[in-house]
């Protein structure tokens, strides 16, 4: 609530009666529920990745989207990206501190996901955009891929 006129944060345009989404929440949402962001964000966890490992960890997403996505992480304050001088030059990603202060919540919203959404197993398929190895949903009852 914001004191002044009894309505939560974020309501200019909540219908009558209706609660309204947290302004906090809503900017959160927006930017990690945007394709790759958060699946980004977890997979660079262990430390500094390479661009083609951070490719093969997050699956089928293509460089130009990937790259676009770090590019907005990295501008957030949540990625770094780091360019080493060495021939050919190598790039690495890692979180900030900041970005490393989402970690517990992504994992607090993966243990909800798993425990309250309807599983969806996954089996590994050969192809997919970037070429490698990839997770594809598999409907309860039909075998995994090899």
């Amino acid at each position: 609530m914001d004191g002044s006129s009894g309505t939560e944060r974020g309501s200019a345009a909540a219908a009558p009666g209706a609660p309204a989404c947290d302004a906090g929440i809503r900017r959160a949402f927006d930017f990690l529920g945007k394709r790759w962001n958060g699946v980004i964000l977890g997979s660079l966890s262990g430390g500094p990745t390479g661009f083609a490992d951070l490719r093969r960890s997050v699956g089928s997403i293509t460089d130009s989207v990937l790259s676009d996505r770090l590019v907005e992480l990295t501008e957030a304050g949540l990625v770094e990206r780091t360019v080493t001088q060495t021939r050919p030059p190598g790039v690495s990603y890692q979180l900030t501190a900041t970005g490393a202060q989402l970690l517990p919540i992504l994992h607090e919203l993966g243990s909800w996901a798993d425990a309250a959404l309807p599983a969806v197993r996954c089996r590994e398929v050969d192809g997919g955009v970037t070429g490698g190895r990839v997770a594809a949903p598999v409907a309860e009852g039909q075998p995994a891929a090899r």
